[in-house]
């Protein structure tokens, strides 16, 4: 029998593995990405009408339009896991470090971003529906300054920093791993340059206006990215 596992093992193609998820992970952030364009924000400092304001007991009637991005949101979390596993499964015996902090960061952003959407779609609308608000405010999305979007920022700073750890492995010449140590490295300025830039201007009132922003980094450099990585995997002799 463990001759039998040990073959089956040896016939699993990682690099074709790789290729596959590489490539989902990308199309999986850009139509998360697409929904959530098209679901605005009805409170805080980008509300252009009809605004929530405090306590947001009227948000019942925004389920579930205002959460189908979270289900996809949720999908692509865990697609990212996986491709972040499996560079680490392949990076160089030297620079498998990186990839195991890079691994390391990839789990705690989904497991930060996945717990704060399922709560989402599974305990706030159920409590509103029931009548039991107390609480709701400070965990519901439509609160810029509240839970929900603290640990988002959060979850999307640590993505960030996975990406980033990653960019020792790719250390090739060819302008495909160019491109990827690239990729992570303006991903990374970015994050930072915005974060300081939006506690410049707004301090502890920045409410949702840095989330915004590292979401459309995270997510634009998580695209290409991806599409890179498949390529990478695609065309790599590992």
């Amino acid at each position: 029998m463990e001759d039998n596992l040990s073959k089956t093992a040896d016939k699993f193609d990682i690099q074709k593995f790789g290729y596959y998820v590489s490539l989902t992970t990308a199309i999986l952030t850009l139509f998360t990405f697409a929904i959530a364009i098209c679901t605005p924000p009805l409170s805080g400092p980008f509300c252009a009408g009809n605004c929530f304001e405090y306590p947001y007991s009227g948000i019942a009637e925004r389920f579930p339009r205002d959460y189908y991005w979270m289900y996809m949101a949720i999908m692509l979390s865990f697609s990212y896991l996986v491709m972040i596993s499996t560079i680490s499964r392949v990076a160089p015996k030297k620079r498998m470090l990186f990839g195991s902090i890079g691994l390391s960061l990839a789990l705690m952003s989904t497991l930060l971003l996945v717990t704060d959407y399922f709560l989402q779609v599974s305990v706030i609308q159920p409590s509103l529906l029931a009548g039991e608000t107390d609480g709701i405010s400070i965990l519901t999305q439509f609160n810029p300054h509240g839970i929900f979007i603290v640990l988002e920022e959060l979850g999307f700073l640590l993505l960030i920093f996975s990406l980033f750890a990653l960019f020792p492995v790719f250390r090739g010449k060819n302008p495909l791993e160019k491109a990827i140590r690239l990729t992570t490295i303006i991903g990374m300025v970015l994050a930072i340059v915005s974060f300081v830039l939006v506690s410049i201007f707004h301090g502890i009132h920045r409410e949702y206006r840095f989330e915004v922003i590292i979401i459309s980094i995270t997510w634009l450099e998580l695209i290409l990215f991806s599409f890179l990585l498949s390529r990478y995997f695609k065309t790599k002799k590992i």
